[in-house]
Formats: C-alpha cells, sequence, structure tokens
C-alpha cells in the first residue's frame, strides 16, 4: 500500500503547528494574566521598585486616602489634626504613613498584630448586643502618646518592625463568619491608624450582615470620620480627660478634636459610648469629672452609656497608685447627678458598677461578672418591668 498518498502537505503540517504554537501561547499569555493580576489584585500596594528601594514588602503597604502632594517631594497627611507634612523617606507622628517618592503609604494595610475573639463587653460596650462575641483585630502605631497606654507594647511600635503575614480585608471577613463572631472590632491600639485597612474590611463586612465596631480616641479628622461611619454600628470613644492642658502633657492629642468627633459620630446615627480612664491627681477633679459629664448629656444625650474605668500603674505613668474605689464612685454619682441615665465602673472586679439599671423603674435590667452577662432583662429594646425604651443596639 502506498501511504504517502495519507500524509499531510509540508505546508498544511506548517500552518496547524503555527495554529496550534498561537493557540497554545494565548492560553498560556491568559493563565500568566490571570495569576498577575490576582497577584496584585490589592489595589495600589507599594511598587515592586519602590518596595526594594524602601525595604518594605509590597503586601505591607498601600497607597494612604487622604493625602495631598506639598511639593518639592513632601506630602501633607490629613487623616488626623496633626496634619502632618511628611518628608520624602519620612514617617508621620503616627509611625504608620510613609512617604515613598512623593507618594503616602500606609504601612499598616494587611498587617494585623491582634486577631482575637473577645466578648463585646471587653471593648467595652455593654448596649450593643450583650452577651454576643467580637472578633478584634489591631496593627501597630498610634497617633497618640499617652503616658499611661495599656497596650503601649504594640501602640508604640513601628508598623514594620512587626513581622506578620498579610491578612486581607477578605480574609478578615472570612475569619469572623466562622468564629460566629457578631461584630468585627477595631480596638486595642487607635483603629485611625490603619484606616484604609479598617475602611475596607467595613464595606466588606457589611456587604455580609456583619457589624463593625471600635473603640478610639476620636484623634481623627472630619471627612475620614464620616466616610467611615457609613460602615460603623457603634464607637466607644476614650474621651480622657476634660482640658486641654491635660490632652496635651498626658496625650500629646486635643480636646477639641475629640469633642468634634463626638458630635460627628452623633450627628451620623453611630451609636456611642464614652470611656473615662480616671487618673489620681490627673484628670480626678470634681470640676473636671462633672464637666465632662454635662458636656456628654447636652451634646450626645443622657442615654450615651459612660464607662468610668480603674487607673493601674503602666507604661509610663508606674509612679502613679491605682484609682481608690471611692474615686469612681464619687465620679459614678456626680454622673447621675447631671442626668446621666447608664454609668458604669469598669476595672474593678465583682462590682455592681457594671450593671445596667432601668432609669424609669430602677430595675436590674443586665447583670454583668466581668465581661459575662448573667442576666438580660431588656426585651426588644425595652424594660421587661416597666417599658420603658432603653437606648442601644439591642437586635
Amino acid at each position: 500500500m502506498d501511504v504517502r498518498k495519507f500524509l499531510i502537505p509540508k505546508k498544511i503540517l506548517l500552518t496547524i503547528i503555527f495554529v496550534s504554537f498561537v493557540i497554545a501561547a494565548f492560553f498560556l499569555s491568559r493563565e500568566f494574566s490571570l495569576n498577575l493580576s490576582e497577584s496584585f489584585a490589592k489595589d495600589n500596594l507599594v511598587p515592586t521598585e519602590l518596595s526594594r528601594q524602601s525595604g518594605i514588602p509590597p503586601e505591607a503597604g498601600k497607597e494612604a486616602l487622604y493625602w495631598l502632594d506639598a511639593g518639592q517631594g513632601k506630602a501633607r497627611c490629613f487623616l488626623c489634626p496633626r496634619q502632618c507634612l511628611i518628608p520624602v523617606n519620612q514617617r508621620g507622628f503616627c509611625r504608620a504613613r510613609k512617604n515613598i517618592k512623593g507618594k503616602l503609604y500606609c504601612l499598616t494595610y494587611g498587617q494585623p498584630v491582634a486577631r482575637h475573639v473577645d466578648p463585646i463587653e471587653k471593648k467595652p460596650f455593654f448596649h450593643v448586643y450583650p452577651g454576643t462575641e467580637s472578633f478584634s483585630i489591631a496593627t501597630a502605631g498610634c497617633n497618640l502618646r499617652c503616658k499611661f497606654c495599656q497596650n503601649w507594647e504594640i501602640s508604640q511600635l513601628d508598623p514594620e518592625s512587626v513581622k506578620v503575614a498579610f491578612v486581607s480585608p477578605q480574609d478578615i471577613v472570612k475569619e469572623a463568619k466562622e468564629t460566629g463572631a457578631k461584630t468585627i472590632a477595631f480596638t486595642y491600639t487607635e483603629p485611625t491608624i490603619f484606616y484604609e485597612y479598617m475602611l475596607d474590611i467595613a464595606k466588606l463586612a457589611k456587604q455580609e450582615g456583619i457589624s463593625c465596631v471600635m473603640h478610639s480616641s476620636g484623634f481623627i479628622n472630619a471627612e475620614p470620620l464620616r466616610q467611615l461611619a457609613k460602615y460603623l454600628t457603634a464607637a466607644n470613644i476614650d474621651l480622657k480627660g476634660f482640658n486641654e492642658k491635660y490632652y496635651s502633657s498626658f496625650c500629646e492629642g486635643s480636646l477639641a478634636s475629640v469633642l468634634n468627633s463626638l458630635k460627628i459620630l452623633k450627628e451620623e446615627r453611630v451609636w456611642i459610648e464614652i470611656t473615662n480612664l480616671i487618673i489620681p491627681t490627673a484628670n480626678d477633679s470634681d470640676e473636671d469629672i462633672y464637666n465632662l459629664c454635662l458636656w456628654i448629656k447636652d451634646n450626645l444625650g443622657p442615654d450615651t452609656p459612660v464607662h468610668f474605668s480603674r487607673f493601674f500603674p503602666m507604661y509610663k505613668l508606674l509612679d502613679l497608685s491605682p484609682t481608690p474605689l471611692k474615686t469612681l464612685i464619687r465620679a459614678k454619682a456626680i454622673a447621675r447627678k447631671t442626668g446621666l441615665h447608664y454609668v458604669y465602673i469598669g476595672n474593678v472586679p465583682e462590682n455592681a458598677g457594671e450593671d445596667t439599671i432601668c432609669f424609669a423603674c430602677n430595675k436590674l435590667l443586665i447583670k454583668r461578672a466581668g465581661y459575662t452577662v448573667l442576666e438580660n432583662n431588656v426585651i426588644k429594646g425595652k424594660c421587661k418591668f416597666c417599658g420603658a425604651k432603653i437606648a442601644g443596639v439591642w437586635e
């Protein structure tokens, strides 16, 4: 048999080979392109060449929000009231935002140094989903310098000095769902310094039906706060004292800025609770406590919960004694006298100051032991006994 008639002509064979090569190249390039796009799906991460020069891993930085080119390579940050003017290769006061080749990058994006599931009462929130758990995260850094900081080991670190694996906002939301947590909490350190990360997480969490809360100093500018507030259910703000001298000497911050943030949160309908750490000889005068409580009542409303927290010697204030219990009891009495309905005492084990009492009938609503809810008589936002409406986020 003559097999030559079954052979494919050379020209046709070469055409088939060429077409096969083109098709294979197309799919290979497409696969490579998809892999490449997946690798850089985190928008605006530090470019590779800048990463090599700055020493920052590409996944550890993202171009910051709220900054402007100030000329001569400098960047002006507008995230917090400091409005740092940052030269090339320098960081802002918070240590978490760096000028790389004239652009401002946040170094905290995807870099949580803490991820825990806590009772929401630990934040503390006493009027938000009582008895539920909160998936809590933090990164390194802070835009204040509080001498009494209890988390100073991470709040006063440079973010890139802590080696952690990149955790995307999607991963955070996924982990939170897997734990069954009712909320995601931005806490432990100051959430403002991981603003971009927090905002992306909060947006995704809202899509997944998970509420977000934060415990913050409130030292943030109005525009970024209003943007964030769209995705927040509640905020516990540290109102650390009630005069500018105290804020300046103990925190290197500003009282006026914090009060403005509280007003904004109220306007944006974010549930607010206040924590005031009472430090002996520093912010424990009757006058300061009275003025603080009166401002809260007049500007935020009498239903705003206030947590007076006991100070223990910490960080740079090791020479002071713990807050006497009688001082906390006195502060609570002053607060109630000004007309505040819900006043709590914290950092004191086994004290009745953690219980929620109905302002109308004086019956016990929520009994707590530490972070555990033992009894809850708030039914659909109302007192079980007298039917009075109890302010909070209950369902």
